[in-house]
């Protein structure tokens, strides 16, 4: 979850350089990208979702000091949207996500691993949705926590579920995990991409166990085709 301005990314930056501690990914390089999620192609998704007939009440910001321009599209099976990525590092402590790295960084999920624990968002590839507000309310169009989501950047799609909620105003946030599997710098403080980034979650889908990418890689060949199919 995020609350990001451009002055608190400046201002950890300089405190990052000021301590003589320069977070992974520093010298601007991404990390490498995997290879192709399932069979269905970024081309033939993207075809699908050229025009938007919206179902949010309004639009959503990508950061906070951007204005709305961000709505939630619907499709036959699927939403969407286009927008940003900001890097989620919450859930567990791991080596990249923790208070040491990730000035936001909080220890919890809102939706948890099936053993209770909060999910693991550098090893996870999960998406943040916004909290239900007036604007649009994801439970109501069928997204659940565990839901699988397309994420699709640079011609390459990348797999993920619905591991987070995040501010009720602003879209377009991912784990460190989806970023780093699309190529983008995951760091949580200076990582992520300001456009180019497109988001469908497969209504009424979950991913069980959650914290199973396989299972997410899975069944979202499996929706993308019915999307296709459908669309």
């Amino acid at each position: 979850m995020r609350f990001r301005t451009l002055t608190l990314t400046a201002a950890s930056g300089a405190a990052l350089l000021a301590a003589g501690v320069l977070p992974a990914h520093a010298s601007g390089t991404s990390a490498p990208a995997s290879a192709q999620e399932g069979s269905v192609s970024a081309a033939d998704l993207l075809a699908k979702v050229t025009s938007c007939s919206q179902i949010s009440s309004g639009k959503y910001k990508t950061d906070d000091e951007t204005s709305a321009t961000v709505p939630v599209c619907g499709k036959n099976g699927a939403v969407f949207w286009k927008a940003d990525m900001d890097i989620d590092c919450d859930g567990q402590r791991t080596t990249n996500c923790n208070e040491n790295r990730d000035p936001w960084y909080q220890d919890d999920t809102a939706f948890h691993q099936s053993d209770g624990k909060p999910l693991k968002a550098e090893s996870l590839p999960y998406v943040v949705v916004p909290s239900s507000s007036s604007i649009w309310n994801y439970s109501g169009a069928g997204i659940k926590g565990g839901g699988v989501v397309a994420v699709i950047y640079n011609n390459k799609v990348e797999y993920a579920v619905v591991g987070d909620t995040g501010p009720t105003k602003i879209i377009g946030e991912a784990s460190y995990a989806t970023a780093k599997a699309l190529g983008i710098d995951p760091d949580p403080a200076t990582g992520g991409v300001d456009s180019g980034v497109t988001y469908i979650l497969f209504k009424n889908s979950k991913v069980s166990p959650i914290e199973s990418h396989s299972a997410a890689v899975s069944l979202g060949d499996q929706l993308a085709k019915q999307f296709l199919q459908n669309n």
